[in-house]
């Protein structure tokens, strides 16, 4: 295939001889991509008219993979912690396709008061008319929440792309030190906003480095009838002993999320703890990465003074993956934790496995399992290790 091909997309693409990871290991297929969506796979090569407009491609059996789901960045930008020139512009489209993710939800941090849900929204909006699939969280680090509509339950339910609230900070010197009941309320609206959309309905939870932990959130789930799944904290490797408290939590049936950022001495590096819970008899089902894309990444000091500021970009989480599988891994092992563990929380039904009729989101890895095409909803973003398809205002 040319590069204006496949930068164009033709409506029908076939893609044989994947070496298919769904995220399940399932050999050598043959798929038929039209519509955006998975018309066929089998081991059977299919008999296309030809008179139809078919793109092949022969992947000569390079692994196939979901497309990542990154469900915790800022799309907007983050920062704003040391001054308004340390405000993060927006993310662009290439930065997440180059890492292979496919799917990004948004959220507001630290700064909720010069970020805004109506721009968060804006921000969805224009990467979905730049072919990548993209939701969002109301609210952001504080308490009253910041919203569109004035409550959580009423953002969630009117408004599609709002799938869940947060990045709601508990454990940090930066939080609103919301008190248990204010969680019990915010959780409460996140879970009937489930009930009534079939949504995530979830309370995506900052944690901090402060020593309570996750002492709030068991005790919301001692003294309340909401489900575990509606809390899900997020950044759990930070410390080690917050990740062997989160870990607990899956028991019970919380997801906890591990963030692809370094940690020091204090805590785990992402892939250790991916393979710490690897290693583990906890639910396999119940942990998911993310990048924190996008998001300053500051060190502060006993007094809670800034002394170092980075900014995460999703590569890092894609770089996990790399590390996880040069050290041996199976990638059927670690897939799910980028893929199917996120869709099935976020409630993504045609996300995160590559089958009949799921989204055609789809990462091809070449010989030394690097990513070498990207696809988004049936076009190619990254072809050859190229970008093909660029955002509006990328050079």
């Amino acid at each position: 295939m040319s590069v204006n091909s496949v930068a164009s997309a033709s409506s029908i693409t076939l893609l044989k001889n994947a070496n298919v990871y769904a995220p399940e290991a399932m050999g050598l297929q043959h798929l038929v991509i039209g519509g955006g969506e998975i018309l066929y796979m089998g081991d059977e090569l299919p008999v296309l008219d030809p008179l139809l407009a078919v793109d092949e491609l022969d992947l000569q059996g390079q692994a196939l993979l979901p497309g990542f789901i990154d469900a915790h960045t800022h799309i907007t930008g983050g920062g704003g912690e040391a001054g308004f020139s340390t405000r993060v512009p927006a993310v662009p489209l290439s930065q997440f396709t180059q890492a292979g993710v496919t799917t990004a939800v948004g959220l507001l941090g630290t700064d909720d008061v010069t970020r805004s849900t109506e721009s968060l929204l804006a921000q969805v909006y224009a990467l979905r008319e730049e072919g990548l699939s993209a939701y969002c969280y109301t609210g952001g680090y504080h308490l009253p929440p910041t919203t569109l509509t004035g409550s959580i339950r009423t953002d969630i339910v009117f408004i599609e792309p709002i799938v869940g609230v947060g990045e709601l900070a508990i454990s940090d010197h930066r939080s609103s030190q919301p008190t248990l009941n204010e969680l019990l309320k915010v959780a409460s609206e996140a879970h009937v906003s489930r009930l009534m959309t079939g949504k995530a309905g979830v309370v995506h939870l900052h944690l901090g480095d402060g020593e309570r932990g996750l002492e709030l959130v068991r005790q919301a789930l001692a003294s309340s009838e909401i489900p575990a799944r509606t809390f899900n904290p997020t950044h759990v490797n930070r410390r080690r002993e917050l990740f062997e408290e989160a870990c607990e939590l899956t028991k019970q049936g919380c997801w906890i999320d591990v963030t692809a950022f370094e940690t020091g001495e204090v805590g785990y590096e992402p892939a250790d703890a991916l393979l710490r819970y690897i290693n583990s008899d906890y639910p396999q089902d119940k942990l998911t990465i993310s990048s924190d894309g996008g998001g300053c990444l500051p060190n502060f000091d006993c007094h809670g003074h800034m002394t170092k500021m980075d900014f995460a970009n999703s590569i890092a989480m894609t770089n996990v993956f790399y590390q996880l599988v040069d050290q041996g891994t199976k990638i059927e092992d670690c897939l799910a934790f980028f893929t199917s563990n996120v869709s099935t929380l976020m409630n993504f039904k045609n996300k995160g496995q590559i089958a009949l009729g799921m989204d055609a989101d789809l990462i091809v890895l070449d010989k030394q399992n690097r990513i070498n095409h990207v696809m988004a909803k049936g076009v190619w973003h990254i072809y050859n290790k190229a970008v093909v398809k660029k955002g509006t205002f990328e050079e």
